[in-house]
This record gives C-alpha cells, sequence and structure tokens, in this order.
C-alpha cells in the first residue's frame, strides 16, 4: 500500500498563472501546434485554421494551479513592428516563456532572425528573466537523411544569435511526436514542484517494484514527471513523447463515440503496462517488467497512492 509509506509532500501551491508568448512569421505553425496541444484538434483538421489577428488570448490550466496565460501572437509583418513599437510594454513585460516558431523552409531567414532578435531585446528589457525556447518546425518537409545536419546547423545560428540568453532549441512537426517532446519540456520548466513529483514518484515504482512509472497531464497528456530504473533508459528515448501521441488520438477517438477514456491494460510474456486515471489532473502509466504480479496488486496501490499524488498537486 503506497500511501502511507513516508512519501514526501511540498507547501501548498497557491494559484500562478504564467505569460507564455508564441511568435514567429505568419504561416509558420504556431497556431496549429496550439490547437493540438491544448485544443484536441488532430493535424490534419489544423489545415482549416486562418492566420491568427493581431493577438489571440487563452488560458490553459494545466496540474490545477498552473494557469498557462498564452498569447499567440500573428506573425505577418505590419503586426510585428507594432509588437515592437506601441505595443512593446504590454507584449513584452513579465513573460515567463518565449516560444519562437521558425520555418524550416523559409525562404527569408535574415528576415526571420531579424524579428527574433527584435524579440530577445524586448525581453531583455522586459522581462529578462524570461526562458526562452526556439522550434525548427515543419521538419517533415526536411529528408529523413538529411534532418539532423539541418537542425544542428540551425540550432547553432540561432544560438550565435542569441547571444547572451541561454536558449533551448526543439526540431518540431506535428506529423509526429517530436511536438510533444517540446511542449512537454517547455510546460515542465513552469512547474516549480517538478522535482518533488520525480521524487515521489521515484518512491511509488520502488514500493512497485515498477520498471517505469511516468505522470501525464489529463488534457493534454503531455508528459510531467516520470521514474524509471537503469534498464529503462536503453529502450527508445522518444517512447513517451510518442505514447503521448497515441494516446491523445485514441482519447480523441473515444468522444467522437461519446466514450471517455479511463484505464488501459497490455500485457504479453515479457511485460505489463498500465494507464490510468490518477489524480484530477493526471493520468500515470506504470510498466512492470515482472507480468507474473497480478493487475489487482497493482491496480490497488496505483488506487492507494491517488490521494497522496493529489495532495502533492494542490
Amino acid at each position: 500500500d503506497a500511501s502511507h509509506r513516508g512519501l514526501a509532500r511540498p507547501d501548498t501551491l497557491a494559484t500562478m498563472k504564467k505569460k507564455v508568448l508564441l511568435m514567429g512569421k505568419s504561416g509558420s505553425g504556431k497556431t496549429s501546434m496550439r490547437s493540438i496541444i491544448f485544443a484536441n484538434y488532430i493535424a490534419r483538421d489544423t489545415r482549416r485554421l486562418g492566420a491568427t489577428i493581431d493577438v489571440e488570448h487563452s488560458h490553459v490550466r494545466f496540474l490545477g494551479d498552473l494557469v498557462l496565460n498564452l498569447w499567440d501572437c500573428g506573425g505577418q509583418e505590419a503586426f510585428m513592428e507594432n509588437y515592437f513599437a506601441s505595443q512593446r510594454h504590454n507584449i513584452f513585460r513579465n513573460v515567463a516563456v518565449l516560444i519562437y516558431v521558425f520555418d524550416v523552409e523559409s525562404r527569408e531567414l535574415e528576415k526571420d532572425f531579424h524579428y527574433y532578435q527584435s524579440c530577445l531585446s524586448s525581453i531583455a528589457e522586459n522581462s529578462k528573466d524570461a526562458k526562452i525556447f526556439c522550434l525548427v518546425h515543419k521538419m517533415d518537409l526536411i529528408p529523413d537523411d538529411q534532418r539532423d545536419i539541418v537542425f544542428a546547423e540551425q540550432e547553432a545560428e540561432l544560438r550565435r544569435r542569441s547571444i547572451p540568453f541561454q536558449i533551448t532549441c526543439f526540431r518540431t512537426s506535428i506529423w509526429d511526436e517530436t511536438l510533444y517532446k517540446a511542449w512537454s519540456s517547455i510546460v515542465v520548466s513552469l512547474i516549480p514542484n517538478v522535482s518533488t513529483l520525480e521524487t515521489n514518484l521515484t518512491r511509488f515504482a520502488s514500493i512497485l517494484e515498477a520498471d517505469e512509472v511516468v505522470l501525464f497531464e489529463r488534457a493534454t497528456f503531455l508528459m510531467i514527471a516520470r521514474a524509471e530504473g537503469q534498464e529503462a533508459k536503453a529502450r527508445d528515448p522518444h517512447r513517451f513523447e510518442k505514447i503521448s501521441n497515441i494516446i491523445k488520438q485514441f482519447k480523441l477517438s473515444c468522444s467522437k463515440t461519446s466514450a471517455q477514456f479511463q484505464s488501459m491494460e497490455m500485457r504479453d510474456e515479457r511485460f505489463a503496462a498500465y494507464i490510468d486515471y490518477f489524480t484530477s489532473n493526471t493520468y500515470v502509466m506504470v510498466i512492470m517488467a515482472d507480468p507474473t504480479i497480478p493487475s489487482a496488486a497493482t491496480l490497488i496501490n496505483i488506487a492507494s497512492a491517488r490521494k497522496h499524488f493529489d495532495k502533492l498537486e494542490a
């Protein structure tokens, strides 16, 4: 029973609102990725989305206490110039995260860099502690054998042009799991008690004798914390993002038939895997390397831990 085994508890957190700027030139794919992650679009349906006019504001509640105040900024030149002139203070003050999206096939890369560096200058003046993420997007348009080289070159150039800012770069596409990897990392950077969650997950995994335990945010199915054993490190490094993508698609399929995804169990002679509703804000995935352990024992332990992890998020 995992509920009384001395797991640590953080202080209760007040609701936190974090301002996130999503910027990049028109047509780079900003609104499409936002719609997939936060509005339950599937990739092919984003084709009907129109261009963003000026700034679209949305509030996304994440893990109960964290609210993302997302500013999706239209990328047409007239809007961009306005952001750096009359709207400069309004747009760039109190920013927790700047996400700048680059179209990997852009034919106006110098202009893209100019606007990006203007953003950095505005951030330096108004939100010097903001985290900077650069997404090199539409990587599916680049042949497989060239993607590593193309991304490495663009990342090196972005780092050079971002000095003195420390930036984090991701390659992304709406057609695969790379989008989930990037957004999971971005959101996790805003969660103050991730280390506490991971410490408690590690203890929970030990109690369960589990090979891996992974926590996913309930609405977006972004991975927010995990605990894994040594053997797990040799597996596909992108497995969590792939699972996010697959389960999100499955949840959407369920909703189309007025059903609600609750849980899933898979097993063979090598492992048993459980994905189950966990807290009011999360799902948990448990991987057991020993498939002979009865399902009932694992499910009872998951149920027993719910109350504790609910308190961690409260």
